[in-house]
């Protein structure tokens, strides 16, 4: 018999009855297991360095330390967990700003179960939790244009570092396009579409597709 991977689940949130019907939730998956719950962002450091999780699934708002400030804290590390940000809003500046500081993605604290079991699995097989598509359009909701203004240089300066093929590969992550589609697209094999991917994360320190995006839409690539 194959062993099953567990995914080990720190839960962050202010409010008790939420993290109990989150923990009854995923905690009744048997790929799942909770390591650890958290009431402030203030917490999540410590915790993390006792339970080792894979995800940590993080409420934006807390009244101390809030998951903004948590979430750049955690991925900033050396082998940090995922994190999967909570939130009420679709479109929302704070929500924004954990995905630059590298956050998988978020859900809505009314998100049907499974589809959060769903999201905390996707994010520890290395995948993001939404699409560049949904990516894009909270950045057009959330982000104000001197904010947007400020970051444009620095996003096409930091670009120039990739290759041409690199820069295309980007830009089709950015619209939305998955793996298979950029090889069809770019006439290269999946496997290379992959390695392009890797050398841009690297190249530009990122963390994953999402933050890809970002930068790519800063850069003003997905004007076209």
């Amino acid at each position: 018999m194959v062993a099953m991977n567990v995914i080990r689940l720190l839960l962050v949130d202010d409010d008790p009855l939420v993290r109990a019907g989150l923990s009854f939730m995923l905690g009744g998956s048997e790929d799942i297991e909770i390591v650890g719950e958290a009431a402030d962002g203030s917490e999540v450091a410590a915790l993390v360095d006792r339970t080792r999780p894979d995800v940590v699934l993080m409420d934006i708002r807390m009244p101390e330390v809030d998951g903004l400030a948590a979430t750049e804290e955690l991925r900033s590390r050396k082998d940090a967990p995922e994190v999967v940000v909570l939130t009420t809003f679709h479109a929302d500046e704070q929500v924004l700003r954990a995905l630059r500081a590298g956050a998988a993605g978020f859900v809505l604290k009314d998100t049907p179960p499974t589809e959060i079991i769903a999201a905390v699995r996707r994010v520890a097989a290395g995948e993001p939790v939404l699409s560049p598509a949904v990516t894009r359009q909270l950045i057009t909701q959330a982000a104000s244009p001197e904010a947007y203004g400020g970051r444009r240089q620095t996003a096409r300066e930091r670009i120039t570092a990739l290759a041409e093929r690199e820069r295309e590969v980007a830009v089709a992550v950015g619209r939305g396009k998955s793996n298979a589609e950029i090889a069809q697209e770019l006439f290269m094999s999946v496997a290379t579409v992959k390695a392009h991917v890797s050398r841009i994360l690297t190249k530009l320190d990122l963390n994953n597709r999402v933050q890809i995006a970002l930068l790519a839409h800063d850069a003003g690539l997905l004007e076209d």
